[in-house]
């Protein structure tokens, strides 16, 4: 069952001072191998594994909108795209799983709601892979844990080439959503300014892409400045007045959410932090620590339920805000909506992945930092141009 949202002054100070959940630490894996070839994605997804991964331990829509200040059954006329590689063949039918769960209308194709394409935009359907089906699932749940009342569209690349997938955001754009969620990266290369040009340069549309989950380090195309880059937060309930608090995400020095300048493309006229002269990540973050991760239903590839966590989980929760803040103006930056009002954010302040010079790339703290931005959302004023 979901983490009750009363909470009394007891249960606030035993949950400040153990783990997030009431269990060991848990254990989790990374769903996708890491890329065998150049110019090939690897998708974020972390899910736990063994005794801790009933989604129990994960926190659901309503624990999502209580710690972001969102408003419930928001979305209403938005479409929100997902794009990943590879085919999840029971994708609609675990999406209904979950929402049905937690009371959210259904989203189906029979209502309207949900549409799965292929990178064409076309019914000839990707293979299906386990690996990336577990993405999906995480993806299409956080879109409507945030966002139920929005339209889906799943748009499934041939292969996790960057190529492909960039074709697959190209025609989730062309086929009309103004929100796309990227939960996939790779190593920045010299390719990056071609593939940027080509794919992620679509003005007045949301492109909300994960920083990764791999520690201090830029990946593609969080790096573009033309998308927003989402990093990751560890959240937990408390006692404050929010009733929450987050961290920078750092497991250990390879885990935890990426940050970083870029080595290749250039900075946005919006970015103005002094110690990258080219594009720094991130812009904003989100919950992504699988140790106070989210719910998820998953049954190729699993067996039901699971908590997943990673920087995936922040890209969708992200894209699904600025959809609940309105359409974004026809040829406008939406990355540099929040860059305008950052006071309405919630700022993260602590939290360190590694050490680095400067250490603002690595380390948060007040104002804009690498691993979590600017910060988190505090409703939606800071997802709208103002």
């Amino acid at each position: 069952m979901r983490r009750p949202l009363a909470l009394t002054a007891a249960l606030l100070t035993a949950l400040a001072a153990a783990p997030a959940h009431a269990h060991a630490a848990p254990r989790w894996v990374h769903t996708c191998t890491a890329p065998a070839r150049a110019d090939t994605a690897s998708c974020n997804a972390l899910r736990v594994v063994g005794a801790t991964a009933a989604a129990a331990d994960g926190y659901g829509p309503a624990d999502l909108l209580a710690a972001y200040g969102l408003p419930a059954d928001g979305g209403e006329g938005a479409t929100i795209a997902v794009v990943d590689a590879y085919d999840h063949p029971r994708a609609e039918a675990d999406l209904d799983v979950y929402r049905r769960r937690y009371g959210l209308p259904a989203c189906t194709a029979d209502t309207g709601c949900f549409r799965k394409t292929d990178q064409r935009g076309g019914t000839r359907l990707p293979r299906g892979n386990t690996a990336w089906a577990g993405e999906i699932a995480l993806d299409l749940a956080m879109v409507s844990a945030i966002a139920p009342r929005a339209r889906i569209l799943l748009v499934e690349a041939d292969s996790a080439a960057v190529g492909n997938l960039g074709t697959a955001v190209n025609t989730a754009v062309a086929l009309g959503a103004q929100y796309v969620s990227i939960s996939w990266g790779t190593t920045e290369n010299a390719n990056a300014a071609d593939y940027d040009g080509r794919y992620f340069d679509h003005p007045g549309t949301v492109i909300a892409a994960a920083s990764g989950d791999a520690g201090y380090g830029v990946n593609f195309p969080a790096s573009s400045p033309h998308v927003v880059a989402v990093g990751g937060t560890t959240l937990r309930p408390d006692g404050s007045p929010r009733g929450w608090s987050e961290t920078a995400w750092a497991t250990g020095p390879d885990e935890g959410t990426a940050s970083g300048c870029s080595g290749r493309l250039p900075k946005p006229a919006w970015q103005a932090d002094p110690g990258c002269a080219r594009r720094t990540v991130a812009d904003l973050a989100a919950v992504a620590d699988p140790a106070t991760g989210v719910a998820v239903y998953q049954t190729y590839g699993g067996n039901g339920w699971y908590t997943y966590g990673g920087t995936s989980a922040a890209a969708p929760i992200i894209a699904a805000t600025y959809a609940l803040a309105g359409p974004p103006p026809p040829g406008s930056a939406p990355a540099a909506f929040p860059y305008r009002n950052p006071a309405a954010l919630h700022d993260v302040t602590t939290g360190a992945t590694a050490t680095c010079t400067p250490a603002y790339l690595c380390t948060a703290g007040p104002g804009y930092d690498g691993p979590t931005g600017l910060g988190s959302p505090n409703g939606t004023a800071a997802f709208r141009q103002s």
